[in-house]
């Protein structure tokens, strides 16, 4: 039957965690979907958004920064294709001011790939193709954000916030997963200085897997593989470090410049400096704007080492670019309107593929 034999592959390859006896486990880019960004802003400027954001976006950067909120009420969308369109990443958010010093919102993430074929059952009892036995799943991961901010009142430009998440996994019917945790951040504003610090996933996210073993378990024995009920996925803290400030040229034209520095500590990755305990990837990025009316941005980011065939290796850096533009709907009483547009690239790392971020946020 060789037409089932990539999907029992991928099968295989995507559960190959949950073999044996149900176990936590901490593996390198747990919950990493979560590092795609959201807002086209922040994304073309190559993801440096935990010091300088302070609109509705701020509780997936930094929850401090949502008490800069400028309106009452703020929403955001963002719609985003990956992989030539064979995965799609979206974001939704609200925001509002509580009181003069405090603000709540709330947020939901999906990376999804849908229409995925399902040929376990291709083949009938009698051995021959039926097409009419294929069935379609989806394979998506949500994160779900309710986010508070206060500004601190004994300390002028001091704003903190924290944000708690659930996440939810699901491989169509064949497995789901739940998980919890928090984020905490702070903001601090010091003239045309911004520094942020957020960590993320403070004492860890767990995320606890369910599998259908009665759909799976021929798939498994045929592969000699063992299949367990539950398994557990741990994502480890990090921290996010940010500094920018704010140049002005005349009365009109501005440019804000900004540098952020992720650290993890779940052993080596692909970054500058990469030890067994941390590893450091630095971004920077910069927006550059007329009467804060449109923007113009640019950042580099996820600086690595690639391998070439013939066995030496080269540096690459990943450039970014973004447009903006802000206006005022007065006929539907919308304060600030604003349509931002990036080209990253955000799923793959030849350099060659890159996708096309369109995000709006409305401020009543």
């Amino acid at each position: 039957m060789p037409m089932t034999k990539p999907f029992v592959f991928l099968l295989c390859f995507g559960f190959a965690g949950f073999s044996g006896r149900a176990q936590v486990r901490a593996p390198k880019y747990a919950n990493e979907f979560l590092s795609v960004g959201v807002g086209a802003r922040a994304l073309g400027m190559a993801n440096t958004g935990v010091a300088l954001t302070n609109d509705v976006t701020a509780a997936y950067w930094n929850p401090a920064g949502l008490g800069g909120l400028p309106n009452r009420y703020e929403v955001a969308l963002m719609h985003n294709e990956l992989f030539a369109g064979g995965a799609q990443y979206d974001y939704a958010g609200f925001a509002t001011r509580l009181d003069s010093v405090s603000h709540l919102a709330l947020s939901v993430v999906r990376f999804g790939t849908d229409n995925i074929a399902n040929t376990l059952n291709l083949f009938d009892a009698n051995g021959a193709i039926d097409y009419g036995r294929i069935q379609f799943f989806s394979v998506a991961d949500y994160a779900f954000f309710v986010s508070y901010a206060r500004r601190m009142p004994w300390l002028a430009g001091l704003r903190l916030g924290g944000s708690v998440k659930v996440i939810h996994r699901n491989v169509g019917s064949f497995a789901t997963g739940w998980g919890f945790g928090f984020d905490l951040g702070a903001q601090l504003e010091r003239g045309r200085w911004k520094f942020g610090l957020v960590a993320r996933d403070v004492t860890g996210t767990f995320t606890v897997f369910s599998i259908n073993t009665d759909q799976l378990y021929q798939t498994y024995l045929q592969t000699g593989n063992a299949l367990t009920e539950t398994s557990t996925e741990v994502a480890l803290p990090r921290l996010v470090a940010g500094a920018g400030r704010q140049f002005t040229f005349g009365k009109k034209v501005g440019l804000l410049a900004a540098l952020d520095l992720d650290l993890t500590f779940d052993g080596k990755r692909n970054a500058p400096i990469r030890t067994n305990l941390l590893s450091v990837d630095p971004r920077a990025g910069l927006e550059l704007d007329y009467k804060r009316l449109v923007f113009l941005r640019a950042g580099a980011g996820k600086v690595q080492q690639v391998k070439d065939f013939d066995g030496s290796t080269r540096t690459t850096v990943q450039p970014d670019f973004g447009l903006g533009v802000r206006f005022g709907l007065p006929g539907i009483s919308v304060k600030q309107f604003t349509i931002d547009y990036a080209l990253t690239n955000l799923g793959n790392q030849s350099g060659t593929l890159y996708s096309n971020v369109f995000s709006v946020k409305a401020g009543f």
